[in-house]
């Protein structure tokens, strides 16, 4: 079995993902506007919005697209979680997180980990930055 984390946007997917792709060091694989979207209804001012996107970053995938209005809801009830190799990767990517967003939990050291930290970017998605211990 094969998990993948797949967020939700309130019109910003495309951007999220450039930035995403930047910071992880990863390459946005896949896009798809609603436009393209074959045989199906597109949502009123969605056609140049982000349907679908796939970014491969290392031995991860974040997929996303872009909701429509009246089904958005701001993220809650969990974290993306990024465990990162080096104490330099992760206050890199959580700098880079923090830029714009809203730090929950700096990033130091903890009983499990050497970095960690939480942060919700500014596009609403909050992650947990991890250089564990293990």
């Amino acid at each position: 079995m094969e998990a993948s984390t797949y967020l939700n946007f309130n019109g910003q997917c495309e951007e999220a993902f450039a930035f995403y792709a930047k910071t992880f060091r990863g390459e946005v694989v896949a896009q798809m506007r609603w436009a393209e979207m074959p045989g199906g209804q597109v949502p009123p001012g969605m056609e140049k919005k982000i349907m679908h996107a796939h970014l491969n970053a290392g031995t991860s995938s974040i997929l996303g697209s872009d909701t429509p209005p009246a089904n958005y809801s701001k993220p809650s009830g969990f974290g993306v979680a990024l465990g990162v190799e080096s104490n330099e990767e992760a206050e890199r990517i959580f700098a880079a997180l923090s830029d714009g967003g809203k730090v929950g939990m700096p990033m130091g050291e903890t009983f499990f980990a050497h970095r960690f930290g939480m942060v919700t970017d500014r596009y609403g998605i909050p992650w947990m930055v991890v250089h564990g211990k293990n």
